[in-house]
């Protein structure tokens, strides 16, 4: 049974990089896309209304929340006693939320992993949990999002190819689970008396795990194809390894994944990842990145990163990118930017980010532009003659 409200359409092509509109309950999404992170319902240091004012015209299309954090804080209870996620937060375009399993695996010593799930202890009051792939499900059912992703497991880099087929095996065994649930609870809601669904046309992604094994990646696409999704995510990178490792495994898994399903790869990264990944065949992405190197004093240029607190910018009246159309290069100095933070203003957090998803959006949409022309080549050679990872803006 597949959810009939989410839809995608490739609509144009330039090589492997695709343009498409992503159709869910709250609205289409064009893609290739990022979707700022909002991890407690919040994307932090902005409003909703910096986030319609973000790159291309079109702002923030969908943004992401986290299951782990709203389970415990305010609670996916509350929150679908509210109306569900949306209306909880006032947000009336669509959201992906992640399954919780990246946040549960990263608390080291405090959970244990067993084929039910994942057991836990708070990060808040110390108290347990499980958190299996059934209870992920009703969590996001509870919240209401347009896109809920599977419990997965993920692994620590580096890991043997022995740990990566455990974990993918596992992850497949898993999303099975997920499944069946999610299906259940829109095929008989009345099985699940104490789950209240607030979105009926939330979509499900499966996630492809098996570490850096290109042969753990084909079975774990097989296998994942095979339980049948709305869409498929590319899990388990960006986790340490080097960019061309990370871009190599796209290469691999992501021409075998269905070509009428949104592609997803999770937590990815650098504006060059992005680049390097649509021209890889990748339509969706997300990242911490920009939100929190903005919050750390660090922006995101055409030239590549800029330390706003470094000394050199004390008197320096240009904008951050004289290039930039955003709110914050239009009206404010690289050498205010650098007072703001110096100074500890929860200003300079708000400018910074400002910037850096604006800078992410827009570049997001040059390149929907550029696949839809068929010159996306020339923007990725020309995007990589300015950017560069180590760049202080010396152009």
């Amino acid at each position: 049974m597949s959810d009939q409200s989410f839809e995608f359409h490739v609509l144009a092509r330039d090589g492997a990089a695709r343009c498409g509109e992503m159709r869910t309950s709250h609205g289409v999404v064009q893609t290739p896309a990022f979707m700022p992170v909002g991890t407690q319902g919040a994307v932090k240091s902005v409003t909703h209304r910096d986030l319609d004012d973000l790159g291309a015209g079109i702002g923030a299309q969908i943004i992401l929340g986290n299951t782990y954090h709203l389970y415990l804080r305010p609670g996916d209870e509350l929150i679908a006693r509210a109306g569900g996620l949306h209306r909880f937060i006032g947000w009336e375009r669509p959201i992906l939320t992640d399954s919780g399993g990246y946040q549960v695996f990263s608390l080291a010593g405090r959970r244990r992993i067993s084929e039910d799930g994942a057991e836990f202890q708070s990060h808040l009051d110390g108290s347990r949990h499980l958190l299996t792939p059934e209870k992920a499900t009703d969590i996001q059912a509870q919240l209401g999002s347009d896109i809920a992703m599977v419990l997965d497991e993920c692994i620590a880099t580096p890991a043997t190819v022995d740990e990566a087929r455990v974990a993918m095996e596992r992850s497949v065994r898993w999303a099975a689970r997920a499944r069946a649930r999610l299906e259940r609870l829109r095929e008989d809601p009345a099985s699940a008396p104490d789950v209240t669904v607030t979105n009926n046309g939330q979509a499900q992604f499966g996630i492809i795990q098996g570490g850096i094994d290109f042969g753990l990646r084909t079975e774990s696409v097989q296998a994942t194809v095979g339980i049948g999704f709305e869409a498929y995510a590319i899990g388990g990178l960006s986790v340490g390894e080097p960019p061309e490792v990370t871009y190599d495994v796209v290469s691999h898994t992501a021409p075998q994944l269905p070509p009428d399903r949104p592609r997803y790869l999770m937590g990815s990264g650098m504006p060059d990842d992005l680049i390097e990944c649509v021209a890889r065949g990748i339509d969706l992405f997300d990242c911490v990145l920009p939100t929190r190197n903005a919050r750390n004093g660090q922006l995101l240029t055409r030239f590549g990163p800029v330390s706003i607190k470094n000394a050199r910018y004390a008197e320096d009246r240009q904008p951050p990118d004289p290039s930039c159309g955003c709110y914050t290069c239009k009206h404010f100095s690289r050498a205010y930017l650098r007072h703001l933070y110096v100074a500890g203003e929860m200003t300079a957090a708000t400018l910074n980010t400002v910037h850096n998803l604006y800078f992410y959006l827009d570049t997001m949409g040059a390149v929907r532009k550029a696949i839809m022309l068929g010159t996306f080549e020339r923007l990725r050679s020309e995007f990589h003659q300015t950017f560069s990872r180590r760049s202080q803006l010396n152009a």
